[in-house]
């Protein structure tokens, strides 16, 4: 049976020195930026199954480079604030620094412009036309047939913007304003029936 100070040893006394606790976060931390810029924005966007899988594997995969022979409750605290502490030092410096954010984190990819999809920037995003038909259907588009532009943004969110307008809002707004019309003609047959 354990004793409290053998618990609390194990609990507190970090079995790595502190520096090198510190220094493994950062490191897999910036080496994850740098991957994951690197492998696109679809990593990001979680398009399929097969990259699901990666972004859920890839903190376990990397989660002993953090810790290495230390897995004491205090060393995970000291690695957690060191992430934390670094995310946030880094995006409020990136904050002020548009050239430094584009740079990082990169620019947006058009993937339809006009209506037409530009399967070279699919291509170059390692998306296929099924992977964008089914994020349009997510968005509430029946087929790409509906999709003006669409982009895919540096944190891998996907961004559509429907033909204006489209055929069938055409024919309501025609429908109505037909409708307005014979509302007012009937308003003013009924006027000049009444004495």
């Amino acid at each position: 049976m354990a004793t409290l100070p053998s618990i609390l040893t194990d609990l507190f006394v970090l079995k790595v020195p502190l520096m090198e606790k510190i220094l493994r976060a950062l490191i897999v931390y910036f080496a994850l930026i740098v991957l994951l810029r690197v492998f696109g924005k679809r990593e990001l966007a979680q398009l399929n199954p097969f990259d699901l899988v990666v972004l859920l594997t890839l903190s376990n995969t990397v989660q002993n480079a953090i810790i290495g022979d230390d897995n004491t409750l205090l060393g995970g605290i000291i690695g957690a604030i060191t992430l934390l502490g670094a995310n946030y030092l880094i995006v409020r410096f990136v904050f002020g620094h548009r050239r430094l954010d584009e740079l990082l984190a990169g620019r947006s990819t058009v993937l339809v412009e006009h209506g037409k999809v530009l399967r070279r920037a699919l291509a170059r995003e390692m998306m296929s036309v099924h992977d964008l038909e089914a994020a349009a259907r997510r968005q509430g588009f029946r087929s790409l047939n509906e999709v003006d532009e669409c982009a895919i943004e540096p944190t891998g969110v996907l961004c559509f913007t429907g033909k204006q307008p489209l055929l069938e809002d055409r024919r309501q707004a025609e429908l109505i304003a037909k409708l307005d019309r014979l509302g007012v003609e009937l308003a003013e047959i009924k006027a000049r029936l009444q004495p």
